[in-house]
């Protein structure tokens, strides 16, 4: 298989690496910048939010809750470039409490995680993000 970046796969996947390039370097405008203005988030086992400001808000409530870092990035995606899918391990520390969990206190955890993806004209348009929750709650002690 020839990899490179002119198939629509190609250009999803580079998409959905440079998002989780942005998020490792904490950059939110990095990863503002590659969604489109009207994108769907459906948080883990959260509710669905709709638009920039949504996510601008989203991330600025996870920046002040957990530092966090992606390792082990798989991505794929459909022969179209309309859909991927991400596979990660995450590896972060809660900085504070964050509404309805336990309290924080600096607790380290690891976890492997997930996402889906629906990509419109070269951009972002969904993102669904999975973990387990309960395994996150163990480890943060609650």
């Amino acid at each position: 298989m020839l990899i490179d970046g002119q198939r629509a796969s190609d250009r999803a996947i580079e998409t959905v690496l440079r998002y989780y390039a942005a998020f490792n370097r904490g950059d939110a405008e990095g990863m503002l910048e590659l969604l489109t203005d009207e994108v769907a988030h459906d948080a883990n086992q959260g509710e669905r939010s709709v638009g920039i400001e949504a996510f601008r808000a989203f991330l600025a409530r996870m920046n002040r809750c957990y530092r966090e870092q992606l390792r082990e990035i798989i991505v794929t995606a459909t022969q179209d470039g309309c859909r991927a899918a991400a596979e990660y391990v995450v590896q972060g520390e809660y900085l504070a409490d964050d509404e309805g969990l336990p309290p924080a206190r600096g607790q380290r955890y690891e976890l492997p995680g997930g996402a889906f993806f629906e990509l419109r004209d070269g951009r972002i348009a969904r993102v669904t993000n999975y973990y387990n929750l309960a395994d996150w709650i163990r480890q943060v002690g609650g």
